[in-house]
Parts: C-alpha cells; structure tokens; sequence
C-alpha cells in the first residue's frame, strides 16, 4: 500500500495538554480544535479499516468517544487522554478483533485477541489446550510472530483452574484468563509516514493466530462445527 501520513503532531500535543486540562471548561473552549483533530483520527481509522477488509472478513469499527463513563469510577476526569477504535470480524465464523490506541509520551500500541472471553469461550480454549497444545505453540513461537508480537499479555491465575492439573504439560497456556498480543509504538512512529502500513502488516502476522482460535471456538472438542 501507499504510504500516508496517519495520526499528527497536533493530535498527540492535544491530548497532552487535555491531561493537564481534563476538565469541561478547557474542553469546551477547545471543542473546535477538538473536533478537527477527532475528524482526522476517524479518517485515519476508516483508511486502517478499509485496509485490513482486503486481507480479512471484518464487519464493523468502532471508534470510541472521548468522554468517560465515570458514574462508578474514582478518578472523575471526564475526558479520556488517548482516541482509539476497534476492528471487528464477522461473527460468527470469525472471532476475535484488532484494537489501535493512540496516547502520547509513547504510550501508543495496537492490540489483538481476546480481552474478555465469555465463560463457555474460556473453557473451550482451555479445554482444547489441555488436548493438544502444538499447534497453538507452533503459531505463537514463529519467528515472524515472535519478532512482531512477543508473547501472550492479560491477566492469568496463579494456579491451575478448576478441573485442570496444575502438573499438565499446557498448564502455562490454560492458567490464562486473557489471549492478548500487544506492540507498542513510539510518538515518532505514530507520525510517520509508515504508521499504517507498518500497523497493517503487523496484524497480517497475527491472522494465523486468530483463524485458529475461531476454528477452535466454532467447534466442539470432536471437531464438529457449531455453526
């Protein structure tokens, strides 16, 4: 693909100065320099969407909005300091999703994989990890996936779960309670002209990784489909 200029300075020092700022007041009094720069990260996202449609089924992103929920939070700011959105795959024979966030002080990355599994998802990832683990590690320990993802991010038990040996060979791999990858990404990086492409060709690498997660959530532990 072309290369393009993707998220801007102006954008990454708006958000800086949000953090310092985060109330209504200064908000509303840069509503329009805020809506500009919003208009310029949807445009961004919707190039990255289109994109990614040419080498994966995808049906929908989102693009979440600045403001906080924060009826049940303690920290009341009422602005979020970064903007980010979500790439979705058609349900239901492909599962998973691509996430892009975009924060300041090199606090930038995209994200891939599975944040919140239901319970009846997580049992059967363990589940079939408890039966065959090869061809999950085969996947995950590529070079190519190595180099560009590192390894498996998100939250894990301390011990084996219920019904599980804490003695299996997988046990590594079934303690997980997320299956997320993450790459992080400089401010210099986020502002090159190289930004999507880059972003693009990283969630190219993952694709294995996600068809095997939803050949696995689309059948049952004989190998039959679901769907």
């Amino acid at each position: 693909m072309a290369a393009s200029t993707a998220f801007s300075n102006d954008l990454l020092e708006f958000l800086k100065l949000l953090k310092e700022n985060n109330d209504r007041d200064w908000f509303n009094e840069h509503k329009k320099e805020f809506k500009k720069l919003e208009a310029d990260a949807k445009r961004n996202f919707n190039t990255l969407f289109e994109v990614l449609k040419t080498h994966d089924d995808l049906d929908r992103l989102k693009n979440f909005r600045i403001y906080r929920d924060v009826r049940f939070s303690k920290n009341k700011a009422p602005y979020k300091t970064h903007f980010s959105g979500s790439f979705y795959r058609r349900k239901p024979a492909l599962r998973g999703s691509y996430y892009v966030h975009i924060q300041p002080d090199n606090k930038s990355f995209i994200a891939v994989g599975f944040w919140d599994p239901s319970k009846e998802d997580l049992m059967r990832i363990r589940k079939e990890f408890e039966i065959d683990d090869d061809d999950i590690r085969a996947i995950i320990n590529d070079k190519k996936f190595k180099e560009t993802w590192g390894g498996f991010v998100g939250e894990e038990l301390k011990t084996a779960p219920r019904g599980f040996d804490i003695e299996h060979k997988a046990i590594d791999l079934i303690r997980k309670k997320q299956f997320l990858f993450t790459k992080n990404y400089t401010d210099e990086q986020v502002v090159s002209s190289s930004f999507i492409e880059d972003v693009n060709n990283s969630f190219k690498v993952v694709r294995p990784y996600l068809d095997y997660m939803s050949s696995v959530l689309t059948t049952n532990l004989n190998g039959e489909p679901l769907i």
